[in-house]
């Protein structure tokens, strides 16, 4: 196989590039030269956001594309519309943002999409940059050699977002961690190499069409997710279980503050943690245990100082520890709150 991935050099666009050069796949990167690619791919510069930007692109044939473009739909327009005619399939990772809020509970790929969305836009929104460039793909490549990956929350090594490694780097840290209940919520993500796998194993299968692209709803649970944090870094927190009231009440903000979580009964969990994902399941989906990603993420992190990178388009998350400490402190704890498998 033929691989061309615009970007390849970061987070999903490297897994993907590593999954491919894996199965002894012929890569070729498009990339800015912001950041070095994977060792053993064809590297191709250029800035598809400036005039003649794609004109690396001009010559060569693949079997597939692969494209992680999450700003101006217009810019995935361009590169499809001059690929289509030298490119088998075109799989662009998209996001389950794209549904209509708030979907419900269980929502299948065939829920409601977010109204004023076009391929010809410049940036607007995440949620309608990301359905324009659905439509862009759409347009060039027709519903039969597409490929629409609605990816929800994605963790795993390499992350520019932060929401893993803060959470790391904060039990890693030990004494009283403010762990947001309950300890059982369900959680739904996928780490980043299933995501890659699955991708490329649609361009083996000749897939098409839209497909929510996380793990099953409950694959881990909040309480799952931060013991596996302290077993990887080798620290003993005391995890201090608070109930969502409490945390909603101080004024803590879901997901940014306390990345991945969101409290349970609200749009925002129905919204990310409960998608069906039954038809990526009958199409190869496997999703490895949290414990594997979490410990994969960490020695990453580890090998790179312990800071990640972060995506300079995407604001910073985590809780700082002064509202960490003031929560703590007027909502006190119970006894065996901070021993992982216990429940508060």
């Amino acid at each position: 196989m033929r691989l061309l991935v615009l970007g390849g050099t970061e987070f999903v666009g490297r897994a993907v590039v590593e999954a491919a050069l894996g199965r002894g796949w012929e890569v070729t990167v498009f990339h800015r030269g912001r950041h070095a690619p994977p060792p053993g791919v064809r590297s191709l510069h250029g800035d598809r956001t400036e005039p003649d930007g794609l004109t690396a692109l001009a010559d060569g044939t693949w079997d597939a594309v692969v494209d992680t473009w999450s700003a101006a739909p217009d810019a995935v327009r361009d590169a499809a519309r001059l690929l289509r005619g030298r490119a088998g399939r075109y799989v662009y990772v998209s996001s389950c943002s794209v549904y209509a809020w708030t979907p419900p509970a269980g929502y299948t790929e065939d829920a409601p999409l977010v109204d004023g969305a076009s391929a010809d836009a410049g940036q607007t929104d995440y949620a309608r940059d990301k359905r324009g460039a659905e439509l862009a793909v759409l347009d060039a490549f027709g519903a039969d050699r597409s490929v629409l990956v609605r990816a929800g929350l994605i963790l795993g090594p390499y992350e520019n977002i932060g929401r893993l490694p803060w959470w790391l780097n904060r039990v890693a840290r030990g004494g009283p961690v403010l762990a947001p209940g309950p300890r059982d919520l369900p959680l739904q993500y996928v780490d980043v190499r299933d995501l890659a796998d699955w991708a490329l194993g649609a361009v083996e299968q000749e897939l098409s069409g839209p497909y929510n692209l996380v793990s099953p709803p409950g694959h881990t649970t909040m309480g799952a997710l931060l013991d596996a944090c302290a077993t990887a870094t080798g620290s003993a927190p005391e995890l201090r279980w608070t109930a969502p009231e409490t945390v909603l009440a101080a004024g803590i903000e879901p997901w940014g503050q306390l990345p991945v979580w969101t409290p349970p009964g609200s749009d925002l969990h129905d919204a990310l943690h409960s998608a069906d994902v039954s038809r990526a399941l009958a199409t190869g989906l496997r999703c490895r245990p949290v414990g594997a990603t979490v410990t994969d993420t960490w020695t990453w992190l580890r090998g790179i100082g312990g800071t990640a990178p972060r995506r300079p388009d995407r604001p910073p998350v985590g809780l700082d520890p002064e509202t960490e400490a003031k929560v703590l402190a007027a909502d006190g704890g119970g006894p065996g709150e901070g021993v992982p498998g216990t429940t508060p």
